[in-house]
């Protein structure tokens, strides 16, 4: 790759940052493509988040960045994203640097989400769906979901009180489809989405029993680490179809190339993404 006066700068964002593969998946696509731009990461604490969109972003060719932990939820209330999910998460992952000046948040691990749906061929309208977990990306996934306009949307969380702070968010969404599980019982749904940490470590218990799970129903881990997972294994054992959540981020990269307005780029991804499934998917 090289660097000129030209390039279009991209950041990550986060603190910490050493473990991002970002650089090296839009690095890749930038060359292999043939744009000029670059993405470096940059390990910015909580506290110089503000001063960093006061003055880092005045410099004309930033074209934007991508964010991580933590500064998903301040750059929300910072930047006020017209983006639905984002509003209902409640955080975003890109910004963009317009030729004004102007800062313009999206979140895209929704829509990365309901398309990896897509690609499983998982279909979610007139569904009957359980998201289990209401930390950052239950909300993410279950407004994706609400806005593919399930048949019932309910949300399940240890502390129930969170739940219904997300049922909440997403009743404007899908209306009273949208309630509070009673429990994790994945009996009687046609998807069951684990949003939970349970599975990183090998003696989690299960997030949810799986020889609960519906025949003919599906099942989604969006742990992108440990996979399969022992919930994934044990769904597969009875013929579960049941997926892991890699997809889920291979799904967003050509939506974030348009977003940071690269569309023929967007656009030859999206018609064959195996070159991002190499990126992305474990070796």
């Amino acid at each position: 790759m090289t660097i000129t006066g030209t390039t279009r700068v991209f950041y990550i964002l986060g603190d910490p940052v050493a473990q991002v593969r970002a650089p090296e998946v839009y690095n890749h696509l930038f060359q292999r493509h043939g744009i000029d731009a670059a993405m470096v990461p940059l390990k910015l604490p909580a506290a110089a988040l503000t001063g960093f969109l006061d003055h880092g972003m005045k410099a004309e060719n930033i074209g934007g960045f991508l964010a991580t932990i933590p500064h998903k939820a301040a750059l929300c209330e910072r930047l006020q994203p017209a983006d639905p999910v984002a509003q209902v998460a409640h955080a975003v992952n890109a910004v963009k640097r317009h030729a004004d000046g102007r800062l313009e948040a999206a979140l895209f691990d929704g829509i990365g989400f309901v398309k990896g749906l897509d690609h499983f061929g998982i279909a979610v309208a007139g569904k009957r769906v359980l998201v289990v977990g209401a930390g950052g990306g239950g909300h993410a996934v279950a407004a994706a979901i609400a806005l593919r306009k399930p048949a019932l949307l309910r949300v399940s969380n240890r502390a129930r009180e969170r739940a219904a702070s997300l049922v909440a968010r997403l009743q404007p969404l899908v209306g009273a489809a949208a309630r509070v599980a009673d429990s994790n019982d994945p009996a009687g749904y046609d998807l069951v989405v684990n949003c939970t940490s349970q599975g990183l470590k090998p003696d989690d218990p299960l997030p949810f029993d799986a020889a609960r799970v519906d025949a003919g129903a599906a099942v989604v881990d969006i742990i992108m680490s440990k996979q399969p997972t022992a919930l994934l294994r044990a769904c597969r054992e009875r013929g579960i179809q049941a997926e892991a959540g890699f997809e889920m981020l291979v799904q967003q990269i050509p939506e974030v190339v348009r977003f940071f307005g690269f569309d023929a780029i967007a656009g030859t991804l999206q018609a064959d993404m195996s070159e991002v499934r190499s990126l992305l998917y474990p070796k």
